[in-house]
């Protein structure tokens, strides 16, 4: 994270110490003299700061600096373990849930089929059992809480946490996920695109430094975050990313789910793949059935999901011309099994986009794999929770309750 010198004659609306807190959020032990030189501040200033922090939790003592002579200089740092972080990564027909710490790293975690069909209260009781579940047999209470973040498999406003006519959610519909949360859970509630917050914990884990990133989800359904700039990009309502609704060269007497014919997922989605399979006499159902076909080595499955990644690396091919990623990384279950569908996407790619756009693209799979999900989610909160204006708002509230 790239930081500038704190001006000590602006106005500050807050305590200050969410923007000292950022000197501190890379882990590095800092002493306050450290903190004085590379903020500009007095020495009480920071001293006063600093034991604001050590009041939250999220700043620990750890140790002394070396000396040049007296009393040793106390080192602080930041104290990730103090809070955790719960996150939900729901898709069309499994479910994944963990319980972080403050830099992101999984305590525990558990996954499940699921139904997304059910319905959002059958779904999210489902979920808070889970997150209860997940607190105690780690040995942690709700008051160890410092927010939650859940993915979910379609569009959503993102400023109020709730679906916006997701095609393969019946019933979830503007639903406030946020509210139904917090009726267990008095904290912060975030709700995304399943296919964003993967975007997050893949960056987070293997491209920290990478500032335009797309992350393929290629499943059921085929989907992409986006991250531009430094910054996740969701659109105007929400829907940005939906690969799988675009137009296959050739492929437009292809009918698609959404009315349409040609789109990407009824050419390359896991339900199109394994149907292709069936056609010709292999007992395939599923995406999941077809990775697991291609996994033993059948020609059949092996070849369907390379012309799957061609029909893939045509339409992302239209994206490197326009949005010049560095990187791309494909996860999902089909993209998983092997690189067949990876090896058709670089073959179309690297054919059909400018030399420029694709002089120093990386197209790997996912490292994160299946927890890429709950990382990101995760990392959705910790970005929200450590910010500045949060972390001024949580030494605030801890000054007053021990006032009282």
């Amino acid at each position: 994270m790239a930081l500038t010198t704190i001006n000590p004659k602006a106005p500050n609306t807050g305590t200050g110490a969410g923007d000292l807190f950022q000197y501190l959020r890379n882990g590095q032990p800092r002493t306050r003299s450290e903190l004085a030189t590379l903020t500009g501040l007095s020495r009480s200033t920071i001293a006063t700061r600093v034991d604001a922090l050590l009041d939250t939790g999220l700043v620990g003592a750890v140790g002394a600096a070396l000396s040049s002579g007296g009393r040793p200089p106390s080192t602080f740092a930041f104290a990730p373990e103090s809070r955790t972080v719960l996150a939900a990564d729901l898709g069309a027909a499994h479910a994944i849930l963990g319980l972080t710490d403050l830099a992101g790293n999984i305590i525990d975690h558990l996954r499940a089929d699921l139904d997304i069909t059910n319905g959002p209260v059958p779904v999210l009781d489902w979920v808070v059992a889970k997150f209860t579940e997940l607190l105690q047999r780690n040995g942690r209470d709700a008051s160890t809480l410092s927010g939650i973040a859940i993915g979910v498999p379609g569009p959503v406003a993102h400023s109020t946490g709730r679906p916006t006519k997701p095609p393969i959610m019946p019933g979830w519909n503007d639903f406030d996920i946020p509210g139904t949360i917090q009726q267990t859970f008095d904290v912060p509630v975030l709700v995304d695109n399943d296919v964003n917050i993967m975007a997050l914990g893949e960056q987070s884990l293997s491209w920290p430094d990478t500032e335009n990133l797309m992350f393929v989800k290629v499943a059921t359904g085929i989907g992409v975050g986006l991250i531009s700039g430094g910054a996740l990009q969701r659109g105007a309502q929400g829907s940005a990313g939906d690969l799988g609704h675009v137009q296959v060269p050739g492929g437009a007497s292809t009918p698609c789910r959404c009315g349409n014919t040609g789109c990407l997922e009824a050419l390359a989605g896991g339900g199109a793949v394994a149907a292709n399979l069936a056609a010709q006499g292999y007992a395939a159902h599923t995406a999941s059935d077809v990775g697991k076909l291609a996994e033993d080595n059948n020609t059949a499955a092996i070849q369907v999901l390379r012309q799957a990644g061609r029909d893939i690396g045509s339409v992302l091919a239209m994206c490197v011309n326009l949005l010049n990623p560095s990187v791309i990384v494909l996860g999902g279950r089909l993209a998983s099994a092997g690189e067949h569908v990876i090896a058709g996407v670089r073959e179309q790619v690297y054919f059909r986009s400018t030399p420029l756009a694709t002089q120093h693209l990386v197209i790997v799979g996912s490292a994160a794999a299946d927890m890429a999900g709950v990382r990101g989610a995760s990392m959705l909160v910790i970005g929200h929770v450590l910010a500045p204006d949060a972390v001024d708002h949580l030494v605030m509230n801890r000054t007053a309750a021990m006032a009282t």
